[in-house]
């Protein structure tokens, strides 16, 4: 019985151990999440409105995970780092639907105007 007790304080200690153990700063997913906000202002995404918002998430999120990695809270870090790069991503993308509208727009209008050149 005293064995089996032992036992279960040494899974116990052993358990708590490794939840406690510290995770190594995620530099790579920070320089990756800071990539995709510059990324994300090479595509002018700041003058799109959506894009914008999401843009602000990910400049939050980057702030944050580094306030948790000066106080050691690296998996939190990690987390937030994921969601700003995802958040830049997304900025990126709007970003570039927003474009890709108004050239379509753009060229529809050429196209009609042609037609309405032809007709006459």
């Amino acid at each position: 019985m005293k064995t089996s007790a032992v036992f279960a304080f040494c899974l116990l200690v052993a358990s708590f151990s490794g939840a406690c153990a510290s995770v190594p700063p995620p530099s790579e997913r920070l320089t990756s999440a800071e990539a995709a906000i510059r990324g994300a202002l090479e595509v002018d995404a700041n003058t799109v409105p959506r894009a914008q918002l999401h843009l602000k998430l990910a400049q939050e999120q980057v702030d944050k995970a580094k306030r948790y990695i000066q106080d050691d809270q690296n998996d939190r870090a990690e987390l937030a780092l994921r969601r700003a790069q995802a958040d830049a991503e997304l900025a990126i993308v709007l970003a570039r639907e927003q474009d890709m509208t108004t050239k379509a727009r753009t060229a529809q209008a050429r196209v009609e105007k042609l037609k309405a050149g032809k007709s006459q």
